[in-house]
């Protein structure tokens, strides 16, 4: 079944698929909750909890590159395992937080084990798979994801339907369960080991080292200018469709209907459409959908309600197949251009573009959202036209920019031990 939709044979690697299934199901349940878990069961304000999110979210930024440097001299799968209990405690804890400093203490050890995680997780794929198949994998991964949160979010409408104390804490402990299946899984996983470097040369790096590399840096420009544009369908658009369209209230969910299926059943066929073109070419793909689909937004302001609605929904599609078509790619660039000794460090960097756009972009949408719908989305078009620049600068700076899916792995090496890469542009 999963070949008929594109994606690669996970035959070998079922419980590393496994665990990363349930721990997606139980970050999807916990998601739509999580603000409302807190505000049934402690008396803390909306505003309290924000300001302890805020607060959480923001600290811990500086411990990714940490866990980066963990990565690389623990191995990812170590590390993923740790991410795994760490959050299973931070949930077994949760009912027991009632004041504003155990909820902001908690959320930032629940942040911060799930960044363990989520940093661990591109090197692990890294390690197990081989040139040449990484944007089906990653590809996989996300569709995998996608439908885990549907999933969940399925499960979160019957916990707020139900609406007791006694639901949210099951949310909660069953979250909880989950963590401790998927570490649990990962324990027969094979793979995942430190890669063994030159101690000298080892010593003379620090986390910094991807923002040494020239051609990295441009790339986590390329992965911050993606992220920025992704962020506006949590930020942006529900806002804008009902607000300042005076669209009906099921046009957002509709939206997020749209982008879960189409990333959930269509991801792996995107990726075998990929085959044979140059990522370069891809990623010019990716910016153009996207734009377009906020171009098609702005226009939907001059129509009626009922021809709006109708060009949103289409636009959510068009700018899904951006999503779709630039996601892998990136993924698997942010992968393969690390020396492998240094691959978790570099991965961390990577993973501050998501982390700083998720910071900035509420602020910067909302105030464009605060003075019409054309600047609405002048400004994320113009982070395309950055986006589209930068993705030129790195094909010029890194090969693996200008080589072509192939969407078939590559032999294994005559060495034991990982896939030998090339090394990062510096």
């Amino acid at each position: 079944m999963l070949q008929r939709l594109g994606f690669p044979d996970v035959g070998p690697h079922r419980r590393f698929v496994s665990a990363l299934a349930i721990d997606a199901l139980g970050s999807g349940v916990w998601m739509p909750l999580s603000m409302l878990y807190f505000l049934h069961q402690t008396s803390l304000s909306l505003v309290q909890l924000g300001l302890a999110m805020t607060i959480a979210n923001t600290v811990v930024i500086p411990v990714v590159p940490v866990i980066g440097s963990l990565v690389d001299r623990l191995g990812p799968r170590v590390v993923m395992q740790i991410g795994n209990a760490g959050a299973a405690t931070a949930f077994v804890l949760y009912p027991f937080a009632h004041s504003l400093v155990a909820v902001t203490v908690l959320v930032f050890f629940a942040t911060g084990t799930r960044q363990a995680f989520w940093g661990a997780l591109g090197p692990m794929v890294t390690q197990i798979t081989r040139p040449g198949e990484r944007e089906l994998w990653f590809g996989f991964l996300q569709a995998m994801r996608n439908a885990g949160y549907g999933v969940g979010g399925v499960l979160a409408a019957v916990a707020l339907t139900v609406g007791s104390g006694a639901a949210f804490q099951a949310v909660v402990l069953a979250n909880a369960a989950s963590y401790v299946v998927a570490f649990v899984l990962m324990l027969g996983v094979a793979g995942g080991r430190a890669v063994a470097g030159d101690a000298s040369a080892e010593r003379a790096r620090g986390w910094w080292v991807a923002f040494t590399d020239r051609g990295y840096r441009t790339l986590i420009a390329v992965i911050f200018c993606y992220a920025m544009t992704m962020m506006t369908l949590n930020v942006s658009m529900p806002v804008y469709f009902v607000d300042t369209l005076g669209l009906p209230g099921w046009v957002p969910g509709t939206v997020f209907v749209i982008n879960t299926v189409m990333i959930g059943l269509g991801q792996g066929l995107v990726v075998r459409r990929m085959t044979g073109r140059t990522r370069r070419r891809v990623l010019h793909a990716a910016v153009a959908f996207t734009a377009v689909a906020f171009a098609m937004f702005v226009a939907a302001d001059s129509l009626d309600a009922t021809a709006a609605a109708v060009l949103v929904l289409v636009a959510a599609a068009v700018y899904t197949l951006g999503e779709l078509t630039g996601g892998p790619i990136v993924s698997a660039l942010s992968a393969e251009m690390p020396p492998p000794e240094q691959r978790g460090r570099y991965m961390a960097a990577s993973q501050l573009a998501w982390s700083t756009s998720a910071a900035i972009a509420p602020l910067f949408y909302s105030a464009l959202l605060d003075r019409g719908a054309a600047a609405a989305w002048t400004g994320p078009l113009v982070v395309c036209a950055l986006w589209l620049g930068l993705v030129e600068v790195l094909a010029r700076r890194v090969p693996h920019v200008r080589r072509a899916v192939t969407n078939v792995a590559e032999p294994e090496p005559g060495a034991v031990g990982p896939t030998a890469e090339a090394p990062a542009s510096s």
